[in-house]
């Protein structure tokens, strides 16, 4: 009998010590009696496996939990993941902002900081950048820059998982192809003295959806989040797994042609982003004699309860409405999310409006469209995740547990 551990799932000799690891940090088995159950391993190679992990200070014991026998006795010592004995840092980059954070292994957000990071300066500029508030953030929480295990970040465009690199992305002139993962790991160590650490890159709209997706839909299977700022991109989750395509593509809305004869940035006429996104609303408000120079002044805009703007955001909503119509057709989500600066009422109704007269019925019947919940914190929170669930997968820890000499 196989199953999710990957391996035999009883008579488990070939049970790993991740595979364990795994089963405590998903919470379906917390004591050593269910760890024995589930997996079919001795008594002493549970013990053994587990004696691994808290030498590392993977696991810490817990409160007593059930008692494992009917017959009674003393309650069951339930194991829990030590997520204090790293932490993990994380950045989500705009076209013109960016935020930084240090996260404990569990998401919480420890220390944060934002400013102006201009994506067109190039890599070797806002890399460097980050680096240095890599450095900041580590003393101002007083913790060491060795207990850092990892850096996540999210980038304005579409993502190769394999290598970390951007594949043509049309916000972003110069980054086609760069190391981002080197130069980043790089930037870390200039800038705090430590040793390199393993950087994860993915495109802001997929951290956005995997964050908010973990933090509060982990029971819905199929997840959309569509972020509207400078351009318009989305997230989806499916099954608990972010869903790139097959090189990082998937969910690159803003560069479906929607019959417009507007020039976009990618160079192209008629994309979505090119009349819909938060950079458009503003091309327009400026037009308009209400000067607005990105989607960020949109948002204050509309914060301000500005009419035209409120106007143009529900015609952009209308807009993206007409395309998700067939993205929601397509996957039959639970969720459809609406995020980055446009994100708001006037824009939300303009999507409802047009969301729910052209799809089919049966596909927005058990649909929730909404507004984030997470906020600007949500790519910061999926990256800090996608680095603790890469880290710490079944098939790396034994590598990394041998690395650390336990």
């Amino acid at each position: 009998m196989t199953g999710k551990l990957g391996r035999t799932a009883r008579g488990g000799a070939q049970t790993s010590v991740g595979d364990l690891l795994d089963l405590v940090r998903s919470g379906r088995a917390v004591t050593r009696g269910a760890l024995q159950q589930m997996t079919g391993l001795s008594r002493a190679t549970v013990g053994q496996r587990l004696d691994r992990l808290f030498r590392a200070g993977w696991l810490r014991e817990g409160a007593g939990g059930p008692v494992d026998s009917p017959l009674g006795g003393r309650p069951a010592i339930t194991l829990e993941f030590d997520g204090s004995h790293a932490v993990v840092l994380a950045a989500d980059l705009d076209t013109r902002h960016a935020r930084a954070a240090l996260l404990t292994l569990t998401g919480e957000i420890l220390a944060e900081r934002s400013g102006p990071l201009v994506v067109e300066d190039g890599p070797e500029t806002v890399l460097d950048g980050l680096g240095r508030w890599f450095a900041e953030l580590l003393t101002e929480t007083g913790h060491a820059p060795e207990a850092v295990c990892g850096i996540g970040l999210g980038v304005p465009g579409p993502v190769d998982s394999e290598t970390g690199r951007v594949v043509q992305p049309p916000m972003m002139s110069g980054w086609d192809g760069y190391d981002i993962r080197g130069r980043l790991s790089r930037a870390f160590t200039e800038h705090t003295g430590a040793g390199p650490v393993p950087v994860l890159v993915d495109n802001d709209a997929n951290l956005m959806a995997y964050g908010e997706h973990r933090t509060g839909y982990q029971d819905c299977r199929a997840f959309v989040l569509v972020k509207v700022s400078t351009g318009i991109g989305a997230g989806v989750v499916v099954d608990g797994a972010v869903y790139r395509g097959v090189d990082g593509g998937a969910g690159d809305l803003g560069h479906i042609r929607v019959g417009s004869e507007a020039l976009c940035r990618c160079g192209s006429y008629g994309c979505l982003a090119a009349v819909a996104s938060g950079g458009a609303v503003a091309r327009r408000l400026t037009e308009a004699g209400v000067p607005a120079a990105s989607g960020s002044d949109v948002r204050a805009l509309l914060a301000a309860g500005h009419p035209e703007a409120a106007a143009l955001a529900r015609e952009a909503g209308r807009r993206v409405g007409d395309v998700l119509a067939t993205v929601v057709t397509l996957l039959n989500p639970g969720v459809l999310m609406i995020a980055g600066d446009l994100a708001g009422t006037p824009f939300l109704t303009g999507v409802r409006e047009l969301l729910y007269q052209r799809a089919l019925p049966r596909s927005t019947a058990h649909l929730d469209v909404l507004t984030a919940k997470l906020g600007e914190r949500a790519g910061l929170i999926g990256a800090g995740a996608l680095v603790v669930e890469h880290l710490y997968a079944p098939e790396r820890v034994e590598e990394r547990l041998t690395a650390l000499g336990v």
